[in-house]
């Protein structure tokens, strides 16, 4: 287990970028759709406070951050504005074509790229980022793909487990602390 932890401290150490998926990674996978009067249908997302302060406590940090989802949600993108993420791409049932993009317009190369997912689609980027990270809830395919298994679950605090497992290897989580508080 050791040796283990020491290869996810010296994969978190390179990472300059923190991707993720949205639907049980950045929520716990529950789709809530309210029923309109006129018939129609609008969705409804439920987002973890501590999630978000720790998205914006890498983003303070100067680790940039962006979601690559297949759905598309307007309740998403007001989330991802509030915490300050660097990169939205919604609507993207294959998602290599944005995180390449991402990659091409920052330079930033596989190597340090975190990648958190929870579920099948996120399978190729898993496979691909310097650190793959599966949330606590993810299905078996994805934990066997991750270098790094968080103890929370989407939705419930693991993008903030995985800011400061970040921040820790890199030796800055003392130093992003004081700068977390208001």
């Amino acid at each position: 287990m050791k040796n283990k932890a020491t290869e996810v401290t010296r994969r978190a150490k390179k990472i300059r970028m923190l991707l993720m998926d949205v639907d049980g990674t950045l929520t716990n996978g529950d789709v809530c759709l309210l029923s309109m009067p006129d018939g129609s249908a609008e969705e409804l997302k439920i987002f973890n406070a501590h999630d978000g302060a720790g998205l914006v406590l890498a983003h303070i940090m100067g680790i940039k951050t962006g979601l690559i989802t297949g759905r598309k949600s307007a309740a998403m993108e007001r989330r991802a504005r509030d915490m300050k993420m660097d990169y939205v791409f919604q609507g993207q049932p294959k998602k290599v074509a944005a995180y390449e993009e991402i990659l091409r317009e920052t330079g930033v190369t596989d190597e340090e790229v975190a990648y958190v997912g929870d579920d099948l689609p996120d399978l190729p980027l898993l496979g691909r980022a310097g650190l793959a990270v599966a949330v606590g809830n993810a299905v078996e395919e994805v934990k066997r793909a991750a270098h790094y298994v968080t103890a929370r679950d989407g939705g419930n605090g693991a993008l903030r487990e995985v800011v400061e497992l970040i921040l820790k290897a890199q030796g800055r989580w003392k130093d992003a602390v004081p700068r977390a508080l208001a």
